[in-house]
């Protein structure tokens, strides 16, 4: 039998020293994580530290958005997901633009067996690039557990194969879908939310605001840290553009395959310019302090709410891109997520 290649064996032992190393006392975290870490009067999660740390020393700082990071993003998204336990999960196909979808519907415990339950579709992140089904299990089995209400993951189309507008245009199908076929998601319509985060976010936003031209039933839009500005105005995309996993590197390079040489303010791609119309569905927006996409994402709550939609902003200030997926870890993003969650009890 061959000896098993470095990367092999850090790749099973790196799982086991994060996990170990989160669940420290602060105090040690601190000492291992070095001196506090201060950006436009907030400070850093000091487990988050501790990650950015460990992920330097390994060699794997920081987001890939190409193809042949596909698989590295399941790999560390099931890292830090854990093992999340849901009543009922299965695989099923809706409409898109093209084609067939493959899509996820996970059902918690307490609403097996429902026939009109509140029913969350959600759009993962990934630059536009990658991600999938995959990538956000976890985090979509803790928001149908913490959020009691049935979540359909949707995997939409991705770039470079084929860019804009084919995921917009996916994730729009894919809820007319839905609303059609409430009935054997075990949904209500009336009690339907979209979601997703950062690439997912913007998906999540666009589809809201197609649902309400076309006057489909839409109660909730849940959006974490959305990219809403391609046109890149936002201070935050500078203050935060290295050193805290989503990098300017990383979203150059999903900007190019997703939307090359296209106007980056098109309101498809970019919704911070979108004309809002009446009936825009209520929004829940979370950020992270610590966000190259903060700004606009916060900026595109006040352009909501200035639209007279109803919004609630919630910026964790302590936190990174990318800790929605981080639901096995340590207790600060967990806890993050558990909260926003259950913002979904309103459905």
């Amino acid at each position: 039998m061959p000896a098993p290649k470095p990367r092999d064996v850090l790749d099973r032992l790196e799982p086991a020293a994060l996990r170990a190393a989160l669940a420290l006392p602060p105090r040690v975290q601190g000492v291992l994580a070095g001196r506090p870490v201060l950006r436009d009067g907030q400070t850093l999660d000091v487990e988050v530290q501790l990650l950015l740390r460990m992920q330097r020393l390994t060699g794997r700082a920081g987001v890939g958005f190409t193809p042949a990071s596909r698989p590295d993003i399941v790999r560390d998204a099931r890292m830090v997901g854990g093992e999340q336990r849901v009543g009922e999960v299965r695989d099923l196909k809706v409409d898109g633009a093209e084609g067939h979808l493959a899509a996820r519907l996970y059902v918690p415990a307490g609403l097996q067996g429902g026939s009109a339950d509140p029913l969350l579709v959600f759009f993962h992140g990934g630059g536009f690039v990658t991600g999938g089904l995959e990538s956000h299990d976890a985090t979509c089995r803790v928001l149908a557990e913490r959020g009691g209400v049935r979540v359909l993951a949707v995997d939409y189309r991705l770039a470079p194969e084929s860019p804009f507008p084919a995921a917009p245009e996916d994730c729009a199908s894919a809820y007319r879908w839905v609303v059609e076929h409430a009935s054997e998601l075990g949904a209500d319509p009336e009690r339907l939310a979209v979601g997703g985060d950062s690439a997912g976010g913007n998906l999540a936003a666009v589809t809201a605001i197609t649902a309400a031209r076309e006057g489909l039933p839409l109660a909730l839009q849940l959006l974490v840290y959305p990219c809403t500005d391609f046109a890149e105005t936002a201070e935050s995309r500078r203050t935060f553009a290295r050193g805290f996993f989503l990098t300017k590197e990383a979203m150059d390079a999903a900007h190019e395959q997703y939307l090359g040489e296209l106007d980056p303010s098109d309101p498809a791609a970019s919704p911070l310019y979108a004309d809002l119309p009446d009936g825009t569905a209520p929004a829940y927006v979370a950020t992270a302090g610590f966000d190259p996409l903060r700004d606009e994402g916060e900026a595109f709550a006040r352009r909501l709410a200035d639209a007279g939609v109803t919004v609630e902003l919630q910026r964790f200030p302590s936190l990174i891109h990318g800790f929605f997926n981080m639901v096995g870890v340590g207790r600060s993003c967990p806890a993050a997520v558990g909260e926003i969650a259950e913002r979904l009890r309103v459905l």
